[in-house]
């Protein structure tokens, strides 16, 4: 694929949200909702102009970050990763920019529905999990502890089990949303399972490492 396309595919998901603000604009309310509770219910507000500055940071700030990081790793494993590092930055321009629209979308209604916007989460961690096997070490993306930095073939076993449990948790998120009535519940549930997919990779590769440690 062309890199000016695959740019442009980029650049496209950053705008659709603006695009979309600009036909709900007039309709939008002085005051919209920006923060919400674990029920959905609105705990914050601030004036529309600033779901400008909302989705701009959220859109250009995840583009140029991951724009950049490829030039910061001093062992250049981004770039060998090619292709599979543009889809995790696909993968990440597509959950931001669904995000936005959302929002915006609940900032015009003034109501949250919370199972869309987990779900879209969850959506993430699947698609995600899906490349998380095929990272190679680097500092900026991936399970980066003290132990898979360290030695390659923890990074290896630990990339290949997160990529398995986060599809699995990504999953299990959505058919929750699809399941799960109560928002508050939902939230809780949202939230241990996030945990679970961070903790289980960070102890397995410590666990790694000590049983390397002792066959040598």
């Amino acid at each position: 694929m062309n890199k000016i396309f695959k740019e442009a595919v980029l650049w496209i998901l950053i705008l659709i949200p603006f695009a979309y603000l600009a036909t709900i604009w007039k309709t939008l309310p002085e005051i919209v909702p920006t923060h919400f509770g674990l029920d959905g219910t609105p705990n914050g507000w601030s004036n529309k102009h600033s779901l400008i500055y909302i989705i701009g940071v959220m859109g250009l700030g995840i583009y140029v970050l991951m724009l950049l990081i490829p030039r910061f790793d001093p062992k250049k494993k981004i770039e060998q990763m090619g292709d599979k590092y543009y889809s995790i930055r696909l993968i990440m321009g597509l959950l931001i920019s669904s995000i936005s629209l959302y929002l915006l979308y609940v900032g015009n209604k003034g109501e949250i529905n919370q199972n869309i916007l987990i779900a879209l989460i969850g959506a993430f961690f699947t698609g995600f999990g899906n490349f998380l096997q095929t990272v190679k070490p680097n500092y900026f993306i991936g399970i980066r502890t003290p132990w898979t930095l360290e030695n390659e073939t923890i990074w290896k076993r630990t990339h290949r089990l997160a990529g398995r449990i986060w599809m699995i948790g990504g999953l299990t998120i959505i058919l929750m949303t699809i399941l799960t009535k109560n928002n508050y519940w939902l939230g809780i549930l949202f939230i241990s399972i996030t945990a679970i997919l961070v903790i289980i990779p960070v102890a397995y590769s410590y666990i790694e490492f000590k049983k390397i440690q002792l066959e040598k």
